[in-house]
């Protein structure tokens, strides 16, 4: 079987918690950035930015942001619950935060754009993975942020957060867990189906 296939087949996300904050080599850095950017991006527009979280950004990010936002919106919370918060990006080596940013075009829609922005995640996460890293590709409640997206460069008016890839050395191999039946979720165009 081809290796990639292979890969994809079993390839499996490594939850953050069972990540460690190991120094990242620049040049794995760099080649997953580059994969990053080879997606399908109709007109070559690049409408997406990639925020690169890393040394010590990943605490002051914490405690400029995480934690004073979950403050104001959550009032009740204790201060372990801030504290994970303002600790969150220092659990991987890099957080690498992918920022939709649709432009106006004549032909290409914004949707299009934003999907772009999602392969870009994805190939990020697969990059990782593929150079042995545990990865995961989460949003959260601070992808919705407005402090936060204003905060690595995104305008609130036009720009969404795809999402932030978490990056480290894996603590263990993850588990397997259960995937779509193919029979279930495959239509094939034309075929007719008895409901009920």
């Amino acid at each position: 079987m081809n290796a990639i296939i292979s890969f994809l087949k079993q390839r499996r996300s490594v939850m953050i918690r069972k990540l460690e904050p190991h120094p990242l080599p620049e040049t794995d850095l760099l080649s997953i950035l580059e994969c990053g950017t080879r997606v399908p991006d109709h007109g070559m527009l690049s409408p997406w930015k990639i925020v690169v979280i890393t040394g010590d950004q990943r605490k002051k990010l914490g405690q400029s942001c995480l934690r004073s936002e979950f403050a104001r919106l959550n009032p009740e919370a204790t201060d372990a619950m801030l504290e994970f918060e303002e600790k969150r990006f220092e659990q991987a080596s890099v957080v690498l935060c992918v920022i939709s940013k649709p432009v106006d075009h004549h032909k290409i829609p914004k949707w299009e754009m934003h999907l772009s922005a999602g392969a870009v995640c994805q190939n990020l996460l697969i990059a990782s993975l593929a150079l042995g890293y545990g990865a995961q590709w989460v949003t959260h409640w601070y992808s919705y942020n407005e402090k936060m997206l204003q905060t690595l460069g995104g305008d609130p008016a036009t720009d969404k957060i795809a999402g932030f890839i978490y990056i480290g050395k894996k603590t263990i191999e993850p588990n397997e867990r259960n995937r779509p039946d193919i029979s279930e979720i495959m239509v094939r165009y034309g075929e007719k189906h008895e409901e009920g």
